[in-house]
């Protein structure tokens, strides 16, 4: 699987999933434009370095993906300077763990904008670019979580439903022009954000002993399965949604 001089944009690609599927991306061959917010500069940098020693051509695109303004001003740098995108992995996310009787209405709100509402509004920016060129392969990062959840994390779980539902309507618009849409639902992977779930050795057991697989992934395990979806190998699949989870979800 090559990318033959393919452009991917990969927001969150600071570090754990994201920068996994970065660093995935440019082993298989893609130049890339990798996102994620100020605050993150640092580690987005360290991302990029390690892909540019990989032989890559690398953009560094500091953006709130929940911002509309600031997507598209990021859209149009990462055109300007690589000539186009031809795939896109929405990977930001954020979990805010609560339960619902006394879930804060700024967590609701601000999982909703970044996992949900940043998925729609990366992907808004760049169809017409995609659509141009009559190619495009879009590639969101959901969760088992949207499937199933877990306690504290309802409103987590019903944003990350809502980005497979999303990218079902979407890739039955979007065929017509060359582009595809799946999405990823990872399950429980060893990153800062799933050590949520893994910081009691219990309930890192049980997890584990849910898995057909017998142990934790690791966020290398999602670069291969985004890198199919971003690729020319997955020219007629659309509007699928695949667990990569060592097998916690058996459909």
């Amino acid at each position: 699987m090559t990318a033959n001089g393919k452009i991917a944009l990969v927001t969150g690609a600071s570090r754990g999933i994201g920068r996994a599927i970065a660093l995935g991306l440019a082993q298989r061959g893609f130049d890339l434009a990798l996102n994620d917010i100020a605050a993150q500069a640092e580690a987005l940098k360290a991302t990029a370095d390690e892909a540019r020693a990989l032989g890559r051509r690398v953009e560094e695109l500091h953006a709130d993906v929940s911002d509309k303004g600031q997507v598209q001003a990021m859209v149009e740098t990462a055109v300007e300077r690589l000539g186009t995108v031809h795939a896109v992995v929405n990977n930001a996310g954020i979990l805010r763990a609560s339960d619902v009787e006394h879930c804060p209405e700024d967590y609701w709100d601000s999982v909703m904008d970044v996992n949900a509402k940043g998925t729609f509004l990366v992907v808004q920016a760049l169809l017409p670019v995609m659509k141009a060129q009559g190619y495009g392969r879009i590639c969101n990062i959901s969760s088992i979580g949207g499937k199933h959840g877990a306690p504290e994390q309802a409103h987590y779980s019903a944003s990350k439903a809502a980005v497979m539902g999303f990218t079902r309507v979407l890739a039955q618009e979007v065929g017509p022009f060359g582009i595809t849409a799946n999405c990823i639902c990872p399950g429980i992977i060893l990153t800062d954000m799933g050590r949520v779930n893994l910081d009691d050795p219990d309930v890192r057991g049980a997890w584990q002993a849910k898995t057909a697989m017998a142990r934790i992934g690791d966020p290398g395990d999602v670069a291969g399965p985004v890198a199919f979806f971003c690729s020319d190998d997955s020219a007629f699949v659309t509007g699928q949604t695949l667990n990569v989870d060592g097998g916690i979800v058996l459909s």
